[in-house]
């Protein structure tokens, strides 16, 4: 016999034996499911003491008409980087998913050229007064409950006044600051 009929051979015992357990592996994935004893690891954890809920402070309008006079226009219109995927804030500028923004310091709520409002603010009487803008973009749902405005806010009091003192900018003649 020559070596190649003896690799013939040997070729086929090692395939029938990789046949016959490739076979019963596969059948054994399949069929049988091999629970753990445990599952995982048991992690030592201490009970943590949960601490009473601290009531959150209510807003207070007045510590924002405080900070306007030092406020930053500039670090106002930083801030306003995030308006600007709905509004616009050029003279004349057209409504996007929220209305143009020009001249909004002073003007009637729900009342801009070619913007349907929704319904919440169309019956919200009053005109953006600074007391008005600051409840409205610090909490939009908080100061008129049902309006369509999805933004959560500016919570932070500095980052508030800066885009108050900028919106004022957004006019031919601004509104004064309040005393």
């Amino acid at each position: 016999m020559d070596s190649f009929e003896v690799n013939k051979i040997a070729g086929a015992v090692l395939a029938a034996i990789l046949v016959i357990a490739g076979t019963k592996t596969l059948l054994d994935i399949n069929f049988h499911k091999h629970k753990p004893e445990k599952a995982g690891w048991a992690l030592p954890v201490e009970a943590i003491a949960a601490k009473p809920a601290e009531p959150e402070a209510p807003f207070d309008v007045a510590a924002i008409t405080t900070l306007l006079p030092k406020a930053n226009a500039d670090a106002g219109k930083a801030v306003f980087k995030k308006c600007l995927a709905c509004h616009t804030a050029d003279k004349g500028g057209r409504n996007l998913v929220g209305p143009n923004l020009w001249g909004v310091v002073g003007r009637k709520i729900a009342e801009a050229p070619g913007f349907n409002f929704s319904d919440a603010m169309k019956k919200h009487p009053g005109t953006w007064s600074w007391d008005e803008l600051t409840k409205y973009l610090h909490s939009p749902v908080g100061a008129i409950p049902g309006n369509k405005m999805q933004f959560p806010g500016v919570k932070d009091n500095t980052d508030l006044a800066d885009l108050l003192v900028y919106l004022r900018t957004l006019s031919d003649s601004p509104i004064a600051l309040p005393k």
